[in-house]
């Protein structure tokens, strides 16, 4: 899944922007149908689940491994929110293309007992997150595949002259309906949150008239 426009070689209007003679401008029309695979991300992370946080200008994604103590972030994903509505399509065509072929996913063991949700705070000091994942990493494309087992992410970014994978994500399959779901309520969310900013203050009757 690839959001940016077919590839096309560099256009525009090019040459010295008025009033300053050093500087250079070029507009350009960048979109690769393949990505560079850095050897730093070639192999992948495994994730058990993922957590899903926005801001006005950004959707991030951070993909957890709770399997041994302490749990950990494996990897996070940056990306702005025009991006997220291609992302939960794509991933609902390779869902059901996976049902057609396999039958669903088989369903995650029930949960223990009810307990109180923790609050957001509670989640993250339980987690383990290391200094180099801080700032996570920027996509604004995605290609997905799956097998019998499990789908693999591969976050892109999708810069000129080269389109690289900037991390790769693999999800069993499984957790794969609970992704999507928690994609899709995140991204509703936010389409309500800016709904909300941009909708006029009401109106005081009884503030003075002008």
């Amino acid at each position: 899944m690839n959001s940016d426009p077919p590839s096309k070689p560099p256009s525009g209007p090019e040459g010295n922007p008025p009033g300053d003679p050093q500087a250079f401008m070029q507009e350009l029309q960048h979109a690769q149908v393949s990505a560079r695979v850095p050897e730093k991300v070639v192999r992948g992370v495994f994730s058990t689940g993922a957590l899903i946080f926005q801001g006005q200008h950004e959707f991030g994604i951070d993909f957890l491994l709770r399997i041994a103590s302490p749990h950990q972030i494996v990897a996070r994903v940056v990306m702005t929110p025009t991006l997220v509505p291609a992302f939960i399509q794509a991933l609902r065509e390779n869902l059901n293309n996976y049902q057609n072929q396999f039958g669903p996913p088989p369903p995650l063991p029930a949960p223990p007992v009810q307990q109180p949700m923790p609050s957001i705070e509670e989640i993250y000091q339980q987690l383990k997150l290391t200094d180099d994942l801080l700032s996570g990493v920027y996509a604004n494309a995605v290609m997905i595949a799956h097998t019998a087992a499990e789908f693999c992410f591969d976050f892109i970014t999708n810069f000129y002259p080269r389109s690289s994978v900037s991390c790769r994500v693999y999800l069993a399959a499984p957790q794969i309906p609970g992704f999507l779901n928690s994609l899709v309520q995140s991204y509703q969310q936010y389409q309500q949150k800016m709904l909300g900013q941009q909708l006029p203050p009401p109106h005081d009757p009884r503030s003075p008239k002008i």
